[in-house]
Parts: structure tokens; C-alpha cells; sequence
């Protein structure tokens, strides 16, 4: 097995076909080929499926292609490390989190320390950011009262009680608190499979022998409110996350005390990555500006 063999399989399941790493690497396509064909021969494994010009990864070459996606990045690591020395940060930091809200003010310091990394940021629940973790499709995640593993290095970002919300006129006026079993009676959004909100709120439910049925399935935070602010029902979310919209308000839930976690996680053997260690630094020196401040009593509508 030779090094370029590995660089030439690596950039073609990374880039989807073997033109496209034939470009990359400033290689002839044939020699792209030969490359992923002796890797193939000499080890009696198909990596790639071709299909005309298309090629999609085997089960064997999706296996190969996590090793080679940590290969080529301790790679990378060390020679960020050998050069480092007055270089300028730069490079990619993908981001993936249960709602952005939690890392705006942590994101705002690190553009402004870091304004040559490119940061991407996306929407997912829990379940789904670990998994992109572990997949390498992300950096960073932030997510709500996760227990991800030894695999993971975490910072807590804190926690706020999980509150329900409604369209403005959908309950009476003076009608601000709820129970479960009052719940129960009632039209529920709820988030997708796997999102901790809902597992939290239907966890504490079947404790009191309540049972908590969504009327509607709304895939993200973000459809959950435009289904509650249409009048379809009640929605779940921490108060951290409610923000400010004049179509809704809050409901209190007064049978049971849930709150929710907001974590920032990453792959501990990625601790390294330079995009990931200066993030995390920017991080903790905001979380430790956080918790030197002091607290404020604010009243809640």
C-alpha cells in the first residue's frame, strides 16, 4: 500500500469521481485510476461501484474513506504544527447545531479573532449531530443534554427549563400554565425522532402515566414554530431558544420540572485540528466572560 494510492482513493470518494481528483491532484485521469485500481488488486477489495461516469463507495470503501478522512488529517495537522509559528489561521470550521442561538455570541468572537476560517453552520437534532460528528461531516456540534460518548471532548453551555408555546388567542388570556394531563387533551407539535426536547417532555409524561401523542410531526425548531403560530397546536422548546415573536407565548408546565442542556461537543481525537482547538479556546474564554458576570433577575411575560 503506498501513500499514493490512499491520496488518489481518498480524493475521489471525497470529490465524487475520479475526473474531478484527477484535477485536485494535477494528475492525468488514468493515472487517478491506476492508482484506486492496484490499491483494489493489490488487497482484493472493491472500493468504488462505477457506473459510467458516476462512481459511488462500496461498504468496504466507506469504511476505508472514515480511516483515510483521519489519515490525511493528522497529515494536514502536522503541517499546520511544523508551520504554525506567526501563520494566520485559516481553513474551514463546519458547525452543526440543535439551534443556532446558542453559539452566536461564541461564533461573533471567533470571526472576529479568526476572519479567514470559513464557518458553515447547519440545523440538526441531537442524534444527528453526533452522528455527523463521528462521520467527519462536522467540527462542532451543540447539542441539548447530550451524552455522546468517550469519544467526545464537551463544554457545557449551560441549561433553561423547557417551557410550551402557543399561537396568541389559541388558549385564554389568563390561561399561562398547563399540566401534563391538561397537555394530553390537547393538539401537540412535536420535532422529529430524535430530537431531546421531545424525549424529555414524553419521558416525564409516561412517568406520571400520561401519555403525550403529537398531533403534528414538524421536521426542525424552526417548522415546529410556523405550525404553532398558525394556530395548529402547542410546541415545546427550552426558553433559552423561544426568542421573541409576537404571534406566540409561553406556557409554563407546573406537574414536572424539565430542563434542558445545551453542550458543545467535538471528536476528542480531533482535539488537535487547529480550527477546532482555536474554536474551543474562543469558547471556554466566553463561557468563563459568562459566568463572571452578574446574574440578572429578569420578569417573565
Amino acid at each position: 500500500m503506498r501513500h499514493s494510492q490512499l491520496k488518489a482513493f481518498h480524493h475521489v470518494a471525497l470529490l465524487g469521481g475520479f475526473s474531478r481528483a484527477a484535477e485536485a491532484l494535477c494528475h492525468t485521469q488514468p493515472a487517478i485510476s491506476e492508482q484506486v485500481r492496484k490499491l483494489e488488486q493489490d488487497h482484493d477489495v472493491l472500493l468504488f461501484h462505477r457506473e459510467r461516469k458516476r462512481v459511488h463507495l462500496t461498504e468496504a470503501g466507506e469504511t476505508l474513506f472514515r480511516m483515510t478522512r483521519q489519515y490525511f488529517e493528522i497529515e494536514q495537522q502536522i503541517e499546520e504544527y511544523l508551520s504554525e509559528t506567526g501563520a494566520a489561521i485559516e481553513g474551514e470550521l463546519r458547525i452543526i447545531a440543535d439551534s443556532a442561538h446558542h453559539v452566536t455570541t461564541i461564533l461573533t468572537e471567533f470571526r472576529k479573532k479568526y476572519p479567514n476560517v470559513t464557518v458553515t453552520l447547519r440545523v440538526g437534532n441531537t442524534k444527528e449531530i453526533v452522528e455527523e460528528l463521528r462521520g467527519y461531516n462536522a467540527e462542532i456540534g451543540i447539542a441539548g443534554s447530550v451524552d455522546p460518548g468517550k469519544d467526545m471532548d464537551t463544554l457545557s453551555l449551560g441549561s433553561t427549563e423547557i417551557t410550551a408555546f402557543a399561537e396568541r388567542g389559541f388558549l385564554p388570556a389568563d390561561k399561562r400554565c398547563l399540566t401534563l394531563e391538561e397537555l394530553s387533551k390537547l393538539p401537540l407539535i412535536f420535532r422529529e425522532e430524535g430530537s431531546k426536547t421531545r424525549a424529555k417532555l414524553v419521558e416525564a409524561a409516561a412517568e406520571h402515566h400520561i401519555r403525550l401523542k403529537p398531533a403534528i410531526v414538524a421536521e426542525g425548531r424552526e417548522a415546529v414554530r410556523e405550525v404553532v403560530a398558525s394556530g395548529a397546536g402547542i410546541g415545546f422548546v427550552s426558553r433559552a431558544e423561544f426568542g421573541h415573536d409576537d404571534r406566540l407565548v409561553q406556557i409554563s408546565l407546573t406537574d414536572v420540572d424539565l430542563k434542558m442542556s445545551e453542550t458543545l461537543v467535538h471528536l476528542a481525537q480531533r482535539r488537535e485540528v487547529k480550527v477546532i482547538r482555536h474554536f474551543m479556546s474562543v469558547a471556554r474564554k466566553e463561557m468563563s466572560f459568562e459566568s463572571d458576570r452578574p446574574s440578572e433577575v429578569t420578569s417573565r411575560s
